[in-house]
């Protein structure tokens, strides 16, 4: 899979760690930064995972600042990107199945690099259920033609 990681300087070192475990996995890995542990602002990293996985040059997204919240709200501000902070692996699962997320956020601060490789197994491993869930999906782009 084609993946699209990035970080700010809250989440460089997980980043790191998830990079290198995915592309032994097989995966495509594009990195985006942070390149250091240097003080960085999340919407320079969130903003082009975010148009890759827009325009196609990746399936998925993920990205990683202190908390994961900056991450999301700046990823969620590209059309056709739903990004979600994933916490626990239910909730990464749930966000899946229901949301059709593809772009994850995690928290550097709050994820330890075992539970972020699960969190992102999931992510990669779950598929979107469809049917009732197409529906609001499908509600979630038509506001972004409000904007």
């Amino acid at each position: 899979m084609k993946i699209a990681i990035g970080a700010d300087h809250g989440g460089y070192e997980l980043k790191n760690q998830l990079r290198d475990a995915l592309t032994a996995a097989g995966h495509q890995v594009r990195d985006f930064g942070a390149n250091s542990t240097d003080s960085s602002d999340y919407p320079d990293y969130a903003a082009p995972v975010a148009h890759a996985v827009a325009d196609g040059q990746a399936e998925r997204g993920i990205l990683i600042c202190g908390s994961g919240v900056g991450m999301a709200i700046s990823a969620n501000k590209v059309r056709g990107v739903r990004a979600a902070v994933g916490m626990t692996q239910e909730l990464v699962a749930l966000t899946r199945k229901h949301n059709d997320i593809n772009v994850l956020t995690l928290g550097g601060r709050f994820t330890d690099p075992a539970t972020a490789q699960t969190l992102v197994k999931t992510f990669l491993e779950t598929g979107f259920e469809g049917g009732r869930h197409e529906r609001r999906v499908e509600k979630i782009s038509a506001l972004e033609s409000e904007l």
